[in-house]
């Protein structure tokens, strides 16, 4: 009786959860603060993701995608590394451009770079300062504004990962372009993890209880499209992957934080 009391709850609060972002979905003008000024509206920005293998933005940041491109601003893609570990580096380059029209976002705004120094795999180390200097053009270049990445854990704990949140630290440490802003994607516990929805509620209430650094909460507005988008990832859509996508609190909402430099 014991057990069958703890299942019914677990459904009944997921049931719950999925039922917010079904609410936050049908109100598309009071879903974030993020990016809106203090009357409230949102200014059309140029935001720049940056990712280390395609497939990052669909696995991880696609609450935050789906929630920008939504409030009509201009997301740019770049992804360091063709995520060549096997070899299909340029299939999975064909598979991020797909993924990314699902997402919304233009071929044009989308740049893979092949580059001898950013190779996918573990071990490798990533050379900051080269990272940081791409990243740098890639800004002028788009007159970027707000910078989004990997938080220092990187959510798996990838070294790739790593090594780009690092560049992207770097870059703002360096720069002398004062309005740029960048965040970075909040890793959580193994448990929050892989509670699906649920843990939007861990993660409101963490943003609003933060009063020493800047932190926004993103629901995900279509997780059916997160799906779509990571299904066009053919070579990697292996079961371990499409419960991931299921089951990851990161389909659902998306915890960002100011980096401070």
């Amino acid at each position: 009786m014991e057990w069958f009391l703890v299942f019914v709850s677990v459904g009944v609060i997921w049931l719950a959860s999925l039922c917010k972002i079904l609410h936050v979905s049908f109100y598309p003008y009071g879903r974030t603060s993020f990016l809106s000024n203090d009357a409230g509206s949102s200014q059309k920005r140029n935001v720049l993701l940056v990712i280390a293998h395609p497939d990052d933005e669909s696995m991880f940041f696609s609450p935050t995608i789906n929630q920008l491109t939504l409030a009509g601003h201009n997301v740019h893609i770049l992804c360091m590394s063709t995520g060549n570990a096997d070899g299909v580096g340029d299939v999975r380059k064909q598979e991020l451009y797909r993924a990314s029209a699902i997402l919304k976002v233009p071929l044009q705004k989308v740049t893979v770079v092949d580059h001898p120094d950013f190779q996918d795999g573990f071990g490798k180390i990533w050379n900051s300062s080269t990272l940081s200097k791409i990243v740098e053009k890639k800004i002028l270049d788009h007159a970027i504004e707000i910078i989004i990445t990997f938080d220092d854990y990187g959510v798996s704990g990838h070294c790739n990962h790593r090594d780009v949140h690092r560049g992207v630290r770097k870059f703002m440490l360096d720069t002398s372009l004062q309005e740029v802003e960048a965040w970075e994607l909040v890793s959580t516990n193994i448990i929050r993890k892989y509670s699906g929805p649920v843990d939007i509620w861990l993660s409101f209430l963490g943003a609003q209880n933060s009063h020493y650094e800047p932190i926004h909460c993103l629901l995900n507005v279509n997780p059916l499209r997160s799906y779509a988008a990571m299904s066009e990832h053919l070579s990697q859509w292996v079961w371990f992957r499409k419960l991931f996508v299921s089951f990851s609190s990161y389909t659902y909402v998306n915890t960002l934080r100011k980096i401070m430099v």
